[in-house]
C-alpha cells in the first residue's frame, strides 16, 4: 500500500472517518477528517493482534 487508504465502513455522513496506510514495518492509523492531526502506528504483528482481538469482541 503507498497511500493512505480510506476504510470501508468510513462514511462521508458518519463520524468515524478512518484512514489506514501500511509502510514496510508498521501499518498506521488516522483519522480522514484530521490528516494532519495524530497518527497512531503499530508493527505489523501487533496490528494483526488487535485486528483479530476487535473481530473477537462481543
Amino acid at each position: 500500500m503507498s497511500s493512505w487508504k480510506k476504510s470501508s465502513y468510513s462514511s462521508d455522513k458518519g463520524q468515524e472517518c478512518v484512514e489506514l496506510f501500511q509502510s514496510e514495518t508498521t501499518t498506521s492509523l488516522r483519522d480522514s477528517k484530521n490528516t494532519t492531526g495524530p497518527v497512531i502506528s503499530f508493527p505489523h504483528r501487533e496490528w494483526i493482534q488487535l485486528a483479530e482481538a476487535l473481530r473477537k469482541a462481543p
